[in-house]
This record gives C-alpha cells, sequence and structure tokens, in this order.
C-alpha cells in the first residue's frame, strides 16, 4: 500500500496531479485541497490510497489523513466507489462531513452529483456508528433534533434553491450564527 509521498508537482492532466517522487512521475487523482497546495509549490506531500482493480492500480491523493480516512470508509458503503467516495470529500471538509453523517443529513449527500437518495441513505446508515466518535457536536437549533446548518439549508431550499446552491451560500455565511441569521445572510449573499 502507498500511503504517502512526497515529492514536485510536474503538472496537472485531466485525471489529476502528477507528482514527480525522484523521477518516477505518480498520477494521483486528487482533492481539490491538493490541488490547491500543488500550484507554485515546489513540493508536496499528499495522503494516499492506492485502490487495486482486476485491470488497474489507481492512486487517490489528499491533504491530510482525515480525508483518507473519511474516503476509506465511504469505500465500505455499498453502491460507493472510488470515484464517488472522492467526490464526496471533495466538496466538503472531513469534519463538515462527518457532522453530517452523525446528525443524518441525506441531503447532503444527494447535492453531490453522482448520488442518489438511496446511496445517501446507505452513507449515513452505514457510516453513523464508524464515525460518530470524536465528531464534536452542535449547538442546539431552534427546530428540536435539527442542526442550524440544515434547518438554514431547507428553508433555502423551500425558498427555491437547489441544495447545492443553498449549500454554496451557506458556506459564506458564519456557522456560529443561529439558523435565522445565516438564513438572512445567505440570502444577501445569493442577491449579490
Amino acid at each position: 500500500m502507498i500511503a504517502r509521498l512526497r515529492g514536485r508537482p510536474a503538472g496537472q492532466a485531466p485525471d489529476g496531479l502528477v507528482l514527480d517522487v525522484n523521477g518516477v512521475g505518480y498520477l494521483v487523482a486528487a482533492t481539490p485541497s491538493v490541488l490547491r497546495r500543488a500550484d507554485d509549490a515546489a513540493e508536496i506531500t499528499v495522503e494516499t490510497y492506492l485502490h487495486v482493480r482486476e485491470d488497474a492500480l489507481q492512486l487517490y491523493g489528499f491533504a491530510d489523513v482525515d480525508e483518507r480516512e473519511l474516503f476509506t470508509h465511504l469505500l465500505t458503503v455499498n453502491g460507493v466507489g472510488p470515484k464517488v467516495a472522492l467526490a464526496v470529500v471533495s466538496g466538503s471538509s472531513s469534519a463538515e462531513l462527518r457532522r453530517a453523517i452523525v446528525q443524518g443529513d441525506h441531503a447532503r449527500f444527494q447535492a453531490i452529483p453522482g448520488i442518489g437518495k438511496k446511496t445517501a441513505e446507505r452513507i449515513v446508515l452505514e457510516l453513523k456508528e464508524k464515525i460518530g466518535e470524536g465528531v464534536v457536536p452542535v449547538e442546539p437549533s431552534s427546530s428540536p433534533g435539527r442542526a442550524p446548518h440544515v434547518v438554514a439549508r431547507d428553508a433555502l431550499v423551500e425558498l427555491g434553491y437547489s441544495i447545492a446552491e443553498a449549500e454554496q451560500a451557506l458556506a459564506a455565511v458564519d456557522p456560529d450564527l443561529p439558523a435565522e441569521e445565516r438564513i438572512r445572510l445567505a440570502l444577501r449573499t445569493v442577491a449579490a
């Protein structure tokens, strides 16, 4: 198993990042955080996962061990392959995704291309116990049992925004604010 590579970014290909490690170019399908770090860097370290199939060996690259660990957990879910798992960990931080799993937020995963309702439900159901330990609890919201982020996102969806648009608008808002304030600021962001 190749768990980590340190080398010089030698270019980007449609399939990912080419990392030159002592004269050998490794093609790594990487998360956006790795690709950002590779821009103008003389050398980077990438946490990796080697996916072995009958017809191919594919390296996947992550900015940190948490991203890789979440990726490997996602691979255990029936119906989730490495490309879908990479799309999941590429969309949000590991902490946010873990929180969404613990809170049962299926809609967050349905917003990711390649994931339908049943797969999103399986992700939450199968990973809730595996990764629930160590996840920082979220403050109570005005709606019992629901996190302020979920309340705000659902309100934006009710107003006609897609889940992806709502998530993008809420990403620009302070996560420590109550749901009502998040909605107000997110609407300003979308209108701007």
